[in-house]
């Protein structure tokens, strides 16, 4: 259990985490695109945004709350977690395959089987496999938003409960992505659906990449599945589904939601989300102890 000054220290770093994260990326966003004129998709404008929430959380465990990075998940742990590193850079193509048989039962997408034996062509698998090393390679760029979100953030949240923590985060980091939405990282057609569904896909991200952070402990699993979501997952669907059968931003993103839904009930329904894990650690109230914030 957290003492009182504990529990005003985790809401004090909380609250300047958010500040940082949310003020940070926005204005950033909007001086980059109103200010330097640079498109959604420039690497300019997306880096310094999308590491404000990592540049957070290094800000408040540093300077805010004084409890370091003990329990940051910062080890790579290959050794004892190399199964769930096989799982975040195989999983994005696997949940893409899922997503496009569906699509395909559907009768939204024909697939091309001209490779052997009824296999996609050469081009296709040697397209996947090149996306999935850019993931691999991008993986400590996406560390920015996971060191943030679901190594700082989420265990911070109801006293670290997986699932009611896991919601809250998703939802924080649905809106953090808002601003997005209309400066034209990504176009919907109707800005209310597509955000709803915007939102579901993220609350079902967030809790695949809690359990691969929760049973890997590692900050970097995560980072590999968030990289291998966006360079692989969305990637393929956006050029397959969108960018040839011209279904929209919303269709495959929605498709899409089907067998993310599927892992998070095993996960669910498993209990394997159920595990509680403490706000903060026992190393960061070690930390405590020690830079004498404990009256």
């Amino acid at each position: 259990m957290l003492t009182n000054h504990e529990k005003s220290v985790t809401r004090k770093g909380v609250t300047v985490f958010l500040l940082i994260s949310f003020a940070g990326t926005w204005l950033w966003l909007l001086f980059a695109r109103a200010g330097l004129g640079l498109s959604a998709l420039h690497p300019l404008l997306q880096l310094p945004g999308f590491c404000m929430p990592g540049i957070a959380a290094v800000v408040v465990r540093r300077w805010i709350t004084n409890e370091g990075f003990a329990d940051a998940g910062l080890k790579l742990h290959l050794k004892t977690a190399w199964r769930y590193y096989g799982v975040a850079w195989l999983g994005p193509p696997l949940i893409a395959a899922a997503t496009l048989t569906l699509a395909a039962a559907l009768g939204l997408w024909t697939p091309d089987l001209s490779g052997p034996g009824g296999l996609p062509g050469t081009k296709e698998l040697v397209t996947v496999l090149g996306l999935m090393m850019v993931a691999l390679i991008l993986t400590p760029l996406y560390s920015g938003e996971e060191f943030g979100w679901t190594s700082y953030l989420r265990p911070r949240l109801f006293g670290g409960r997986p699932v009611p923590s896991t919601i809250a985060t998703g939802l924080i980091w649905t809106a953090w992505h808002f601003p997005l939405a209309v400066i034209g990282y990504v176009e919907f057609t109707n800005l209310a659906i597509g955000l709803a569904v915007w939102a579901l896909s993220f609350q079902l991200q967030e809790i695949i990449l809690m359990w691969l952070y929760q049973r890997s402990g590692s900050v970097w699993v995560a980072s590999l599945a968030h990289a291998g979501n966006n360079m692989v997952l969305f990637l393929i669907l956006g050029e397959t589904l969108d960018g040839r059968r011209g279904l929209g931003t919303v269709t495959p993103m929605l498709l899409a939601l089907a067998p993310m839904a599927v892992i998070c009930l095993l996960l669910l329904g498993t209990r394997r989300l159920t595990r509680k894990t403490p706000a903060p650690g026992p190393a960061a109230r070690t930390a405590y102890c020690r830079n004498g914030l404990r009256r």
